[in-house]
């Protein structure tokens, strides 16, 4: 997985009833654009994130 600050990252979830959660990148700590990331969650919450299997980068429109 690589991205790039502005990138959003979509957490699926594992329950039929919840929706994805959704964040926008605002800092890549990893080597080329690699995890981790410190994501700001659409619901405000900003924190360190290690993306799982159930997680995908959508690259931001430059």
């Amino acid at each position: 997985m690589k991205a790039q600050v502005g990138d959003s990252l979509v957490a699926e979830s594992n329950r039929v009833d919840k929706t994805p959660r959704q964040g926008q990148i605002v800092e890549v700590r990893g080597e080329d654009g690699g995890p981790p990331y410190v994501v700001k969650w659409s619901d405000g919450h900003e924190g360190l994130v290690y993306p799982g299997a159930d997680a995908h980068v959508v690259p931001a429109q430059h």
